[in-house]
């Protein structure tokens, strides 16, 4: 029997999903939303500890101002270790942030991990990986050899010049890059850990508010159907969900970020539109 999904419940967007086990989190909205102390979130860990079960299925998260919820995800399974992790993304999320850790920093944590031998970010259209914001990634996990980014769309020949090159792969079309990650994946098969940011999708598959990227559910799909077996843990985001934030360093970051608001009038499609998708999703990591 498979395992249960997981709702972490910040922001009431993911829905209703069969079987799932729901975990009120929307007093934590505030404290973690976009990003937060380190202090804050290892009590949110602590919380979740407390709260998951021993085994369970797909974490759904809400919004992607939540992806840095993956960190501690996947640092609760060391004992399923050593295993590589997935990521879909529009963006590198290994940026610098020097209050703690966002949505856009988390990365470089989880590569930093003893236990996961590589974390492979897969659809990546965003200028954060071009030259102008080039000083803002990590660069450690990158010579390190235990970070590669799949790009498309994006000048990344500053790489090159200092000598991190072979972490950065870049393609002209999804199909391409999907399918030589596939053949990456076939030619070293490992444990893995999948966690997938809807904002890597083109906004007819999936709207979100973030700049988005060019894959598919059909390039989602594969990389699923081809991790078969191998998935130790595996998380989704990416929802729309209309938020005020009462801290302006908050409003503030979340503006410098690019954000858009969610037009009123679009709010209730988007999230029909993205709860369609999560249940699809859902069906076919539950094989």
């Amino acid at each position: 029997m498979s395992l249960l999904p997981v709702i972490l419940d910040f922001d009431r967007s993911v829905g209703n999903l069969p079987d799932a086990l729901t975990i009120d989190l929307a007093g934590w909205q505030e404290a973690i939303r976009f990003g937060c102390s380190n202090h804050r979130m290892d009590e949110l860990a602590r919380v979740l500890d407390a709260e998951l079960p021993a085994d369970y299925g797909t974490v759904f998260m809400g919004s992607g101002d939540f992806h840095h919820l993956s960190w501690p995800l996947i640092r609760r399974l060391r004992d399923k270790g050593p295993f590589q992790v997935v990521v879909f993304d529009n963006h590198p999320d290994n940026m610098r942030f020097p209050f703690g850790i966002h949505c856009g920093s988390w990365v470089r944590r989880v590569a930093a991990l003893p236990f996961v031998s590589h974390v492979h970010v897969l659809g990546i259209t965003s200028n954060d990986v071009g030259t102008a914001h080039s000083w803002e990634n990590y660069l450690r996990p990158l010579y390190a050899g235990k970070l590669t980014n799949w790009c498309m769309d994006v000048d990344v020949r500053w790489a090159t010049r200092i000598g991190i090159g072979r972490a950065f792969k870049v393609f002209a079309t999804p199909d391409t890059l999907i399918d030589a990650f596939l053949a990456t994946l076939g030619s070293s098969p490992a444990p893995t850990y999948l966690t997938i940011d809807k904002d890597a999708l083109s906004p007819e598959t999936a709207r979100t508010n973030w700049d988005q990227g060019r894959l598919l559910e059909a390039h989602v799909n594969a990389v699923i159907d081809t991790l078969a077996g191998r998935l130790v843990g595996s998380d989704i985001n990416g929802e729309v969900s209309a938020y005020a934030y009462s801290t302006p360093w908050k409003r503030w970051l979340s503006r410098a970020d690019g954000q858009s608001p969610v037009p009123e009038d679009q709010l209730a499609v988007w999230q029909q539109q993205q709860r369609a998708l999560n249940r699809r999703l859902l069906a076919r990591l539950r094989r």
